[in-house]
C-alpha cells in the first residue's frame, strides 16, 4: 500500500462536515445527518467519473447506491473524503483496495433490504408460473384469454438457489413454506435451513431445478457466471430469475433460450449496463419478449427497505466521522470506543506491521500525552487504532504521528 497526498488532520466540527448523497437516497438518511449538524447536499441521479470528481471536492462523506462508481481516480481527487456509504448491499461499484489504501472507510447495508428482494423473487416466481404478466398485457390490449394453458402452481416444484447468503437463505425458508422443494449451491460452506439440500456442483442444481434464481455478489469472479452452457443444462421449460448482479448473466444467451422455449420465462432486475438517471433510455437484449418480466433494479426498493437503509448507513457514516467507529465496515477493522465528551480522541489508520502501536505510544509518551483508553484491530494489510487522551494534542504530536512510515491516515476527532 502507498499513501497519496498529505491528509487533513485538523479536528472537524459537525457543522464543517460536508456530505454528498446521490441516487435518490431516502430522505431519512439526509435528515439524520442534517440533524447532527452536517452540511448535506442531495442529488437525484448517479454521476459519471468526471462529474463525481468535480462534485466531490471538499466532501467528507459520500453516499451512493449501485450506479455511481467510485474509482481510484475519483479517490485520488478527494483528499478530504473520510468515508463512503453504499446505501445498498453491494460494494463492487467502489474500488475497495484504493479506498483502504487511502484510509477511506466504506459502509453498506448488508441486511436492510433482504426481505424486499425475497418478496419480489417470490412474487415473480408465482407471476411467471401463472403467466400473470402476459395475461395482464393481453387484457390491457383488449384480449380476453381465459385459459389454464401454461399456468402452473409452484407447490411441489423445485427451486434452485445459486448463492445462499442473507437473501438466498431467507428465500429458501419462505419458498419452502409455500410448498417448494429447495436446493442450493454456494462456493462457501453454508448451513442448510429447513429441508433445503445443498448441491455439491452447479450442474447438480441445474439438473433438478424447475426454477433457478441467482443471488450472488458482484465480485469479479462472478462476471459471466451464467451463460449459454449453464442455460443449456437447465431443465426444459424451467424458469430463470436474476435479482443479484447484471454482470453475472449473458443476456444474449438468455434471449436465445427464451426464444427457443427451452427456458419458459425469466425475471430480470439487474443489467450489465444500467441508466444513471430516471427517465434515461434503457436498452437490453431482453426487451420485447412476452415471457420476461423486466424491472429497473428495484429488488430492494421498497419504502420500508430504503428508509431502513437510509437510517442505517447514515448512522454508520456519522459514527465514523464523529467518533471513529468502524463497526460493520466493509474494508476497515471493526472498532468502537464509547463516546466520552471529557476525552480527546485520535483515529489512526496504519499498515499492519509489527511494533506500530509501540511507536504510536512512544510518540505520545515523549510529549507527555496521557492515554485514557485505546483499542487496536487489524484486518489483512490494514490496522486501525483509536486512542483517547486527557488533553487535546498539539500540532507537533500530530505531525510526528502522521510522519510515521506506517501511517495511512490520521484524524483528531475531539
Amino acid at each position: 500500500m502507498t499513501t497519496t497526498e498529505p491528509f487533513p488532520t485538523a479536528r472537524l466540527a459537525d457543522e464543517d462536515v460536508r456530505v454528498l448523497l446521490l441516487e435518490n437516497i431516502h430522505t431519512d438518511g439526509a435528515d439524520f445527518l442534517r440533524g447532527k449538524g452536517f452540511q448535506v447536499e442531495t442529488r437525484d441521479g448517479a454521476l459519471g467519473e468526471d462529474e463525481l470528481i468535480e462534485a466531490i471536492q471538499g466532501v467528507h462523506l459520500l453516499g451512493i447506491r449501485s450506479t455511481t462508481y467510485v474509482t481510484e481516480k475519483v479517490l485520488d481527487a478527494a483528499p478530504d473524503l473520510l468515508a463512503i456509504g453504499a446505501f445498498c448491499i453491494g460494494t463492487n461499484q467502489i474500488d475497495l483496495a484504493a479506498a483502504t489504501a487511502r484510509g477511506v472507510a466504506v459502509f453498506n447495508a448488508p441486511y436492510s433490504n433482504t426481505r424486499s428482494v425475497v418478496e419480489l423473487a417470490i412474487a415473480e416466481i408465482i407471476s411467471l408460473a401463472r403467466r400473470l404478466h402476459e395475461k395482464s398485457t393481453d387484457m390491457h390490449n383488449g384480449v380476453w384469454n381465459k385459459s389454464a394453458a401454461g399456468s402452473h402452481e409452484i407447490r411441489g416444484r423445485t427451486l434452485g438457489i445459486i448463492g445462499y447468503g442473507n437473501i438466498g437463505s431467507q428465500l429458501s425458508v419462505i419458498a419452502e413454506a409455500l410448498g417448494l422443494s429447495v436446493v442450493f449451491y454456494d462456493i462457501d460452506d453454508k448451513l442448510a435451513l429447513g429441508n433445503a439440500k445443498r448441491c455439491s456442483t452447479l450442474e447438480e442444481l441445474l439438473a433438478v431445478a424447475d426454477v433457478v434464481t441467482l443471488h450472488v455478489d458482484g465480485r469479479p469472479g462472478n462476471a459471466g457466471l451464467f451463460g449459454d452452457d449453464e442455460m443449456s443444462q437447465m431443465k426444459p421449460r424451467s424458469l430463470f430469475l436474476n435479482l443479484s448482479r447484471g454482470i453475472a448473466v449473458d443476456t444474449a444467451a438468455l434471449r436465445k433460450h427464451l426464444e427457443s422455449g427451452h427456458i419458459a420465462g425469466a425475471a430480470v432486475d439487474v443489467f450489465p449496463i444500467e441508466p444513471k438517471r430516471q427517465g434515461d433510455q434503457f436498452d437490453s437484449d431482453l426487451r420485447g419478449l412476452k415471457n420476461v418480466i423486466l424491472t429497473p433494479h428495484v429488488g430492494g426498493s421498497t419504502e420500508e427497505a430504503q428508509q431502513d437503509i437510509g437510517r442505517f448507513v447514515a448512522s454508520k457514516l456519522r459514527s465514523y466521522a464523529a467518533f471513529g467507529g468502524t463497526s460493520l465496515s466493509v474494508n476497515m477493522p471493526g472498532i468502537n470506543l464509547p463516546a466520552d465528551l471529557d476525552k480527546h480522541r485520535l483515529a489512526l489508520v496504519h499498515r499492519n506491521a509489527p511494533g506500530v502501536l509501540a511507536r504510536i505510544n512512544a510518540v505520545l509518551g515523549e510529549h507527555g500525552v496521557n492515554l485514557e483508553a485505546q483499542s487496536l484491530s487489524t484486518r489483512g494489510e490494514i490496522g486501525y487504532v483509536l486512542t483517547d487522551v486527557a488533553e487535546e494534542v498539539g500540532p507537533e504530536v500530530l505531525a510526528e504521528l502522521a510522519a510515521l512510515p506506517e501511517t495511512v491516515r490520521l484524524r483528531q476527532l475531539s
